[in-house]
């Protein structure tokens, strides 16, 4: 069984390697506003995703500023990011039925307390 930490890590890696794909050249300050964490917590995602072969980093060469790098996916990294994905997917789809079943049954309530009550002149 997955814990909670470990899901919400995965879907932080999930974020992450969404946006980088779209985007390499995003600075860790403009990734991390993105994802919702502190510049401090993009590094620490950003180094795990670069020992796990999953990204690798290089220069951004048209930046003025040369210490600006790139975040490119790897090979791996597409892939894994693929597997991330369905898994992101199936766990978000358990929740959408589950939050679903919630309304439902909120809705059913509402509609039986209105029958339920005599009305108000």
């Amino acid at each position: 069984m997955t814990s909670k930490r470990t899901k919400l890590q995965e879907d932080t890696h999930f974020r992450v390697l969404r946006l980088l794909q779209e985007n390499p050249e995003m600075s860790q300050r403009d990734l991390a506003e993105a994802v919702g964490v502190s510049v401090g917590g993009i590094h620490y995602v950003l180094s795990a995703l670069i020992d796990k072969g999953l990204v690798k980093l290089g220069n951004f060469t048209a930046a003025e500023d040369k210490r600006r790098y790139a975040y490119v996916l790897t090979a791996k990294g597409i892939s894994e990011k693929a597997a991330i994905t369905r898994r992101f997917l199936a766990r978000k789809m358990e929740e959408y039925v589950a939050l679903k079943a919630e309304i439902d049954a909120l809705q059913a309530e509402i509609d039986d307390n209105r029958v339920a009550l005599p009305k108000v002149r």
